[in-house]
């Protein structure tokens, strides 16, 4: 198993040079990678929130090591400029690109921009735009980055598309509060044998190791540790990335 650090891009965490310091510091105290959300508005009002895509090509330019894996709410962005960005950035890194492909959380963020909300047709958009998106990689002559595609259990509509691809990021029910059940993780991984299964959760520090072991024997192969305001300010962030990820 991997591990990653979890960053929000919204709220107290909207803020692009305090991601860059969190993502230099997860390289520097062992980490494997950085995840980092995707948005353009969030519920709160007046929270900031800042661009993925600025922040990826930073720690691209920063680090040498970890792996960035970026969040791209594909139905609702151009898939032309996904592709370009992501090529970049993974040239930037020296090939550490993954891309996360999700539908996006919030129906504001396609309605206020005068997209369709609907599940099925943030679905279909999906399916289009990422064999587009391969299609333009490959028409540029871009080395094809490693693709995850979002789900939420026990639905398996994402679960399924993961399968054609490079691995899955599912989520579950109450997983910022809770322990994400193994046979959830195990029901997933039952979809996509073979690949990357990137569970997201909390943990105190490498004490919490053997707590991940079931995880590690359902399937999963990246622990994200999810980090945020739910857990406390960026200092209290930054502890925990100095803390080191959980690993035996």
């Amino acid at each position: 198993m991997r591990y990653a650090i979890g960053l929000p891009t919204v709220g107290p965490f909207g803020d692009a040079r305090a991601l860059l310091d969190l993502a230099v510091a997860a390289e520097r105290h062992g980490w494997d990678g950085v995840h980092l959300w995707d948005h353009v508005l969030y519920h709160e009002p007046g929270w900031p929130v800042t661009s993925p895509t600025v922040v990826a090509a930073a720690i691209a330019a920063a680090t040498t090591r970890v792996r960035i894996l970026l969040t791209v709410a594909v139905p609702r962005r151009q898939v032309q400029e996904v592709a370009q960005d992501t090529a970049a950035i993974d040239a930037l890194s020296g090939r550490r690109l993954t891309l996360v492909a999700t539908l996006g959380s919030m129906d504001r963020e396609y309605t206020e921009f005068g997209l369709d909300p609907g599940l099925r047709a943030r679905g279909r958009e999906m399916d289009l735009r990422l064999d587009r998106l391969q299609d333009l990689w490959r028409s540029a002559g871009a080395p094809p980055v490693p693709i995850w595609c979002g789900a939420f259990w026990p639905r398996t509509a994402g679960l399924r598309r993961a399968a054609r691809f490079d691995g899955a990021m599912p989520i579950f029910e109450d997983q910022r509060s809770a322990p994400v059940p193994v046979a959830g993780v195990e029901g997933c991984a039952a979809f996509v044998p073979g690949k990357d299964l990137a569970l997201e959760g909390f943990t105190d520090g490498p004490a919490d190791a053997d707590r991940l072991a079931p995880y590690a024997t359902a399937g999963v192969t990246w622990w994200i540790e999810a980090l945020g305001w739910w857990r406390g300010d960026l200092s209290a962030a930054a502890a925990r990335v100095a803390a080191g990820p959980p690993r035996r």
